[in-house]
Parts: C-alpha cells; sequence; structure tokens
C-alpha cells in the first residue's frame, strides 16, 4: 500500500502546520516516499536533529522552513519505497533507521470491523506491541485504540520519550491509532502519549494490551520477546478437552503468590522457584488445582492483586511471562490443573492505566452512578461499548491460549450484576425497564461464557456470586449466565457461623446444617473457605471455631470432613490446611514453622487423608452437583446436634456420620440401605489427627433391625466433635 499526494500537488500549508503541531491524524500521508509532479520526494519528521542524510543518496535532506521536517526531491526510482535516514542528535550522536512512514498499515479492515462490533475474540494480536517484519524489515508493530484523541503518539527509550518523534495514524472511523517502528528491540520501555481532542491535555499512558511492564513503582509497558515458548503439555491439553470435569474431583489450593513463601531475604521468589516449591507441596497434600489469586500486573505490592493496571500481563514481581508459562506447564507435567482469579469487574484509577484512557470516560462509564465503586476506589467497565467487552474477551481467551490456563474464577460477579450494589438510594440509575439488574453486564457474562467454554472444551469458568441470582451456571439459551461452577457463599457462611457457637447452643441452630440442601444442586457450587474468610479481623479458620485449643482443633477437623464429604468441589485458602494461627496477610509469608508443631502437622496430614479419600471414591464426587448423589439418612437430630446421610454413585455408597458436641455418643443407631459390613474409611477423631482416638475399629457389621425406614441398621461409637466416613462392604466381601 503507496502512499501519494498526487500528481504535482504540495502537502496543504494547512496539513504542514498539523503536522508540525503534531495534531495530524495521518502523518504518513505527508511524510515517507510522495510523488510530486515528475518527481519523487522523501520526507522525515526528526525532531532535534543537526542534519538528515538520505542513506540511499548520500545527499543531505532539506530542512523545512525553521522546523524539524526534512525532504529531499529526485527523479521517480531514485528513492526506494522504503528508504532510510541518518543524523546527528543535538549531542552530536549519530543514529540510522528506515523511515518508519514508508511502511503500510498492518491491521486488517476485517480486523477493524469485528473490533468495532464487538465480536472479535482475539484482539490482543494486532493491539499492544508486536515484534514483526514488514517487508523483510524487522521492528515493532505498535497500536492502541483511543477514538477521541486529536493525536496518538508512541514514545519510549528509542525515541528520548518524544511525543513529536513518532505520530502514529488512524484507521478511519475505528479510533485504533497504529504505526510500525523499524529496529525497535524486544526490551525497549515504552508508552502512549495521548492528546485529547477537545481539551488538549496531554496524557503518557501504559499500554492496555501490554504484555510486559516495569517492575513497580515504574510503570512503563516493555516490548516483549518474540515468542519462542514451545509447550510440552500436549497431552495435558488434549486430555483437557475431553475431560468430564462435571463428575471428576476437584480440590483447589487458592494460593497468593506473593505471601505463601518469601526467599531468604524476605523478598518474592521467582514463578519457576514457586514451581519448584509449590508442585511437590500440591502433590503431598492432594489437590487437583491451584487458584492464584490475580496475577495481572498491579501496582501496589502490598495488595491482593485485583487492583489490576496491566490485564495482559503477568506481574514482573515473580519474573518474566516466560518464567510464568514454566510454572503452568510444570503444574501440568504434574497432573496439576491452573485456575487464575480474574477481575472483570473493575480497574483502578491510575492515571498510567485505563483511567480516562483518551482524555475521556473510554472503558468506565462518565455517570459515576454506574461508572465508580465506591467501596474500592476503582472503576467499573462499560460493558454497554463493544470495544470494551473486546478487550475483556480477549484477554479472557488471551490467558487460555497464551498460557494454557484450565479456568478463570470472575471476581466480584455480583458488582456487575446488580446496578445499585453497595449503593444507597439516589445513588444509582434504574435499567430501562426500571430495575436494578445491569443488563448489558448479563449480556457480557452469558456473551463471555458461551465463547470461551465453546473455544476451549474443558476449560471452566468459576463465579464468586454471594447473592440468590438465578441459573449462574446454567446455559445462555436456558436464561443463564453460562458459568461452570459458582461459589457457595451460604453454605461457607452458615458453616462457620455453625461452628463457631458453643455446642452447648447448636441444637438451637441445628437449620444452619442442614438448611443448605434446599439449594444445593440449583447451581454447580465450589465449597470455598477462601481469602475472604481469614482478613480484616474475621480471624483465621483456627480461630473461627469454638471451644478451648483442643475443641478449635477438633472442630477444624470436623468441619473439613463435613466440607469435603458434603455436595459440591472443593476450595482452602492457603495456610487453612494446617490451621494457621493468625489472619492471613499479603505482606509476610505464610507461617510455615508450624508444622513443626504436632497438632498442624497432623492438620496438614489429616487434609492430605481427605484429598486422597475425595480423589479416590468416586461416590464423594461424582454427582458433586446433582440430587441423585445425595441422600439424608437423618437430619432432624438436633437435640444432639448429629447429622448423617449418604453420598452416593450408582449402587456404591458412603455413609458420613457428623458429630457436632464434644459429647461421645455411644451404641448410636441409624439406619442403612443395605446389609453388610460398615468399614470406617475415616475418622477425624484418630490419634493420628490429634483425636481422642475414639472409634469402631475396622468398623462394625448391620443388624436385620429396620430402623428410619430402612431394611436394616448399625450402632456406632461417636467420637466428640468428629467425623466418620464408612463403606459397605457385603457379606461376601467382609474382612476375616
Amino acid at each position: 500500500m503507496h502512499r501519494t499526494i498526487g500528481m504535482a500537488k504540495q502537502p496543504h500549508t494547512v496539513d504542514l502546520d498539523r503536522l508540525l503541531r503534531s495534531d495530524h491524524h495521518d502523518p504518513a500521508s505527508i511524510l515517507g516516499r510522495h510523488y510530486v509532479g515528475n518527481s519523487a520526494v522523501a520526507r522525515s519528521l526528526v525532531p532535534g536533529a543537526q542534519e538528515v542524510i538520505l542513506n540511499e543518496t548520500g545527499e543531505t535532506m532539506q530542512r523545512y522552513g525553521g522546523s524539524d521536517l526534512f525532504q529531499w526531491y529526485g527523479p521517480p526510482g531514485s528513492i526506494p519505497e522504503h528508504f532510510s535516514i541518518r543524523w546527528l542528535d543535538q549531542q552530536g550522536n549519530a543514529h540510522t533507521c528506515y523511515e518508519p512512514y514508508t511502511f503500510p498499515p498492518q491491521i486488517s479492515d476485517f480486523d477493524l470491523h469485528l473490533f468495532q462490533e464487538g465480536r472479535h475474540q482475539q484482539a490482543y494480536h494486532f493491539l499492544g506491541a508486536h515484534r514483526v517484519s514488514v517487508d523483510g524489515v524487522m521492528g515493532v508493530h505498535f497500536a492502541t485504540w483511543a477514538p477521541n484523541a486529536g493525536r496518538v503518539s508512541v514514545v519510549g527509550d528509542f525515541n528520548c520519550w518524544n511525543g513529536r518523534a513518532h505520530q502514529m495514524s488512524v484507521r478511519g472511523g475505528s479510533g485504533v491509532w497504529e504505526l510500525f517502528l523499524p529496529g525497535v528491540e524486544s526490551g525497549s520501555k515504552y508508552k502512549f502519549e495521548i492528546k485529547n481532542r477537545d481539551a488538549g491535555t496531554i496524557l503518557l499512558k501504559a499500554d492496555p494490551y501490554g504484555r510486559e511492564f516495569e517492575r513497580r513503582p515504574a510503570n512503563a509497558s516493555i516490548v516483549p520477546p518474540d515468542d519462542h515458548w514451545q509447550w510440552s503439555d500436549d497431552e495435558w491439553i488434549t486430555e483437557r478437552q475431553i475431560h468430564d470435569w462435571l463428575h471428576e474431583p476437584m480440590s483447589i489450593y487458592e494460593i497468593h503468590l506473593g505471601s505463601w513463601r518469601r526467599d531468604n531475604d524476605g523478598g518474592f521468589l521467582n514463578y519457576r522457584e514457586i514451581a519448584g516449591q509449590l508442585i511437590p507441596y500440591l502433590v503431598e497434600t492432594g489437590f487437583t488445582h491451584v487458584e492464584l489469586l490475580p496475577v495481572t500486573e498491579h501496582p501496589l505490592d502490598a495488595s491482593w492483586g485485583y487492583q489490576t493496571t496491566g490485564f495482559f500481563a503477568p506481574t514482573s514481581r515473580f519474573g518474566s511471562g516466560d518464567d510464568f508459562r514454566f510454572f503452568v506447564e510444570s503444574c501440568h507435567q504434574s497432573g496439576i490443573g491452573v485456575i487464575l482469579d480474574w477481575v472483570a469487574g473493575h480497574f483502578p484509577k491510575d492515571d498510567h492505566a485505563l483511567a480516562r484512557y483518551d482524555g475521556t470516560t473510554l472503558y468506565e462509564h462518565a455517570d459515576p452512578r454506574r461508572g465508580e465503586h465506591r467501596d474500592w476506589g476503582t472503576l467499573i467497565f462499560n460493558y454497554s461499548r463493544n470495544e470494551v467487552r473486546n478487550f475483556l474477551i480477549s484477554n479472557a481467551f488471551y490467558w487460555i491460549s497464551e498460557f494454557h490456563i484450565d479456568g478463570l474464577r470472575v471476581d466480584a460477579v455480583a458488582s456487575m450484576l446488580y446496578l445499585d450494589y453497595s449503593r444507597k438510594e439516589g445513588e444509582w440509575i434504574p435499567n430501562q425497564f426500571g430495575g436494578n439488574e445491569n443488563l448489558e453486564a448479563i449480556d457480557f457474562l452469558r456473551d463471555l461464557n458461551s465463547r470461551l467454554l465453546g473455544a476451549y472444551p474443558g476449560v471452566v469458568t468459576i463465579a464468586e456470586e454471594s447473592t440468590a441470582w438465578p441459573q449462574v451456571t446454567r446455559p445462555p439459551w436456558l436464561g443463564g449466565l453460562g458459568f461452570s461452577m459458582k461459589w457457595n457463599m451460604g453454605w461457607m457462611h452458615d458453616s462457620l457461623l455453625y461452628l463457631s457457637k458453643d455446642p452447648i447452643h447448636r441444637h438451637y441452630h441445628h437449620d444452619l446444617l442442614t438448611f443448605g440442601l434446599l439449594y444445593a444442586f440449583h447451581e454447580n457450587f465450589i465449597l470455598p473457605f477462601s481469602h475472604d474468610e481469614v482478613v480484616h479481623g474475621k480471624g483465621s479458620m483456627l480461630r473461627k471455631m469454638a471451644g478451648d485449643e483442643w475443641q478449635r482443633f477438633a472442630n477444624l477437623r470436623l468441619l473439613y470432613t463435613c466440607m469435603f464429604s458434603y455436595p459440591g468441589k472443593k476450595l482452602l485458602f492457603m495456610g487453612n490446611e494446617f490451621a494457621q494461627w493468625k489472619e492471613w496477610s499479603s505482606s509476610d509469608s505464610l507461617d510455615w514453622e508450624l508444622l513443626g508443631i504436632t497438632a498442624h502437622a497432623q492438620i496438614k496430614s489429616m487434609v492430605s487423608a481427605l484429598n486422597q479419600l475425595y480423589v479416590e471414591q468416586a461416590p464423594l464426587h461424582y454427582h458433586d452437583f446433582e440430587q441423585s448423589g445425595f441422600e439424608w439418612i437423618d437430619c432432624h437430630d438436633a437435640s444432639q446436634s448429629v447429622v448423617s446421610y449418604l453420598r452416593r454413585k450408582d449402587e456404591s455408597f458412603l455413609v458420613v456420620v457428623l458429630n457436632f458436641t464434644p459429647v461421645p455418643r455411644y451404641d448410636y443407631r441409624f439406619g442403612v440401605p443395605a446389609s453388610g459390613f460398615y468399614r470406617e474409611l475415616f475418622n477425624s477423631d484418630s490419634r493420628y489427627y490429634g483425636g481422642s482416638d475414639i472409634g469402631n475399629g475396622n468398623g462394625v457389621s448391620s443388624v436385620p433391625i429396620p430402623w428410619m425406614g430402612r431394611p436394616c441398621s448399625i450402632t456406632l461409637e461417636l467420637p466428640p466433635l468428629s467425623g466418620l466416613i464408612l463403606e459397605c462392604l457385603p457379606c461376601r466381601n467382609l474382612p476375616e
């Protein structure tokens, strides 16, 4: 594609003035190679140059007036399409490069069309900074979306951060500005200098699609290296595509990489170092997945990562993009899935990032009643804008495609769904029908899940949604939001509230144990004891438990037994697995020295045993989301605070009995569905886990005494504050 001004026609003075004022929307229409009459002309804008030489002729280009515009005229054919220049700057330093404005636009009209319609799933392929070869010349293609800009320049350490040097061209009415800069190398730092069209203010912005950033407190984007990573997890990806995750075990270890473990000097570990230490730990404790609190770039160390400024970049705190790829690949090679906390509900107000990106409310809503989260001091994405939806959907595709992530846990979905979320009367605007539903966000979430899960079979999306919004995990064509799973916040709150009460009062609150089964199969639930429950004065999991120290540990063992035997996938935040005493702090490492104390090491051993049991016993996981997998034996024994139930898969079943008082129950009879020998698979009161070691030996045999409407029954000794899990062996399989 060649730029021509026309035969026998100079640039209009107005155009030249706009170019020299850095206000031109298409500098390539003047700069580069053009034809005027019977002559060819080479033009270059080189701020600060003493003189400029046209390399192909060796002649000095003429300065236009007293400006920084240089030009040279010659016969047709005397100037190659891509000519090069050399010049001396004001310090006498020599520079040589190809003239950037001789290279044609690189973004296809089709890509721009899809982007404007909100239907582009991989806009990161053409927006941002990409090392490419154009007509055999290596360089970097820069592009950004800034529809309300009067001018956009790419500035960096390659042009002394001078916004006049490399002004970009806008592509029609798309609002996308682009420029190919030959000779720019990977590792170069850059930003976009944006002049607001109306106010004339100059903004210096990091690249919204930037894939690498400087270490804080600096915030420039960095041209990423060429992608040479050779993935070796093909077997995992192939298996994931046919994986029946609905009926497979999923036990998630939630982790904040910055505070899981630090180096000897208190500094951050590299992604590769984390892989070397974390993955063996996950294998040892039996977790099937790891969920990372956001690793997208963010400006503040003392944070959880949810104030994202670099949506397309793994944070440089822990290393490079390839270091993170190594981490993910190592997880897959060890059979561990990787889930990423993903923030699509808000973004911070940092001046260098998305806020008022082109001087206007571009990514956010203009009206603060729709565009601002006052609780968090952040801005809300404008989901009605196609290009903003493209940004978010492309970002989701990016992490799955480029880093082989296995799932996204979408943060703060409730804040996206409700226009009046955490707002008082008069602080929000109803939708077009007068309701409080955010119709644009609902449409976005359905679109996101339909596209992502359709393109990547086996990948999951998980909603952190804390309300009773219906059909979160049902398909959009049925009126649902289309998520794979949802956190069961109701069960979590009820369970923690119940275990915080003195056992003598628990019989008054028995419904907290049983109410959750009324809705347990309305959604595909994950049972979470997450980071949110062990911060801000809420206390650690251990300190939430009622009673003295022994009872606290016993209650925690009982709670985890309930969790791993209850319908739903599982999630534990780091430190919960060994009963950390203090609240989580994002600034400190976990208290690993506690594993030198027997009681804490025993909790970790118990969690490992529960994970193993959960994975090996199909009745505990196969029907996590289906009513056929659960059946009450007795949910009415409030006076003794005991519940019992079955977990089923086809004809196989396990018996679960939970005693929520510190009183042993002897000769406790309840009905069972089949005769046989009931072997004790798990006892949270075992001495190996720090309990009193009351139990039933190998197990008990059923007797033909009908009970609770069942044909036979068994009697058990129920240990104090404990849970039992038993399997039924038919008579022919009885142990000798």
